[in-house]
């Protein structure tokens, strides 16, 4: 007998549970924004919100599954099942923290604050709940595959990311390497703060901030695209280091290869620094298009 589906909600604390958490009681938090000017009325109704939300979802899934509610902070310490139907309540970006521990899983997200979050991941509507929980486990449930970038290191370390993967120092100061890119093209010692390689779910953020940023000519990869865009952040011109390859893109095998020439620089995806590769001296990391893609509900 196969086991019923598993809803796993997932969520984040909210500002006003931070506030809390750091200040006490509510008095205490209102007070410390209002000496500075602000008002904690909009946060604590933010906070409403994404509470009334989590708990609609939570009444939209069917008495016969089974259940379980997941913060972002226990995201690395879960083991997800292959019958899970995972249902990311907040915004986008917990979409994407969420996506490096999956394996295949259907993925709903529900946007909490509509019109405050860009809703490039969370598409739906709390009240839309019950009909995608149904569609998730329907054998025609359509499913958008999006793209995933990867990180592999030469000691077998690997890293996966729905966004993009940051390579550098923690600091974000600078980072010495070799880089070589997946066109055949010589390599290159480079002198920079780091090398940002993304999907085009990730050109919707930070990687269009660059793009934009230096006026770049290079057409961007769309969320299912099996292609990567890579960039290097102010690369500094040197002796010894160059700036010819600043940025390029990625297709099928292609890889972009690293090799570090710094004390210590790491390799995080989608922002959590937390849960982050580190690399040496003499290390190499490729990165390229990931094996595993999003199965996100359109």
């Amino acid at each position: 007998m196969s086991l019923a589906p598993r809803a796993v909600l997932v969520h984040r604390a909210t500002e006003y549970e931070e506030l809390l958490a750091r200040h006490g009681t509510h008095g205490q938090a209102e007070f410390f924004l209002a000496s500075r000017g602000q008002s904690i009325k909009e946060v604590a109704e933010r906070h409403h919100r994404t509470r009334r939300a989590l708990a609609e979802v939570a009444a939209a899934v069917p008495l016969q599954w089974r259940r379980t509610r997941l913060e972002r902070a226990d995201l690395d310490r879960f083991l997800f099942a292959p019958e899970d139907v995972v249902v990311v309540v907040g915004q986008d970006g917990l979409v994407a923290n969420t996506a490096k521990y999956l394996d295949g899983q259907p993925v709903v997200g529900i946007d909490t604050d509509p019109g405050r979050n860009p809703g490039v991941l969370v598409r739906h509507h709390a009240e839309d709940a019950r009909r995608l929980l149904r569609a998730a486990t329907s054998r025609g449930a359509v499913a958008e595959e999006l793209t995933m970038v990867e990180a592999v290191t030469d000691d077998g370390q690997r890293l996966l990311a729905l966004n993009e993967i940051y390579f550098g120092r923690a600091g974000h100061q600078t980072a010495r390497y070799r880089l070589r890119p997946g066109d055949g093209a010589p390599g290159e010692p480079q002198a920079s703060s780091g090398v940002l390689v993304g999907t085009g779910t990730g050109c919707t953020g930070w990687l269009r901030s660059l793009w934009q940023q230096r006026g770049s000519a290079m057409a961007l990869p769309r969320p299912a695209d099996p292609r990567l865009v890579w960039f290097v952040r102010e690369a500094w011109a040197s002796p010894a280091t160059g700036t010819s390859l600043v940025e390029g893109l990625l297709t099928g095998a292609d890889r972009l290869r690293l090799v570090v020439e710094s004390d210590r620089l790491v390799a995080f995806g989608d922002g959590m620094e937390t849960d982050a590769v580190e690399l040496t001296w003499g290390q190499t990391v490729e990165l390229g298009v990931a094996g595993a893609a999003l199965r996100l509900l359109g």
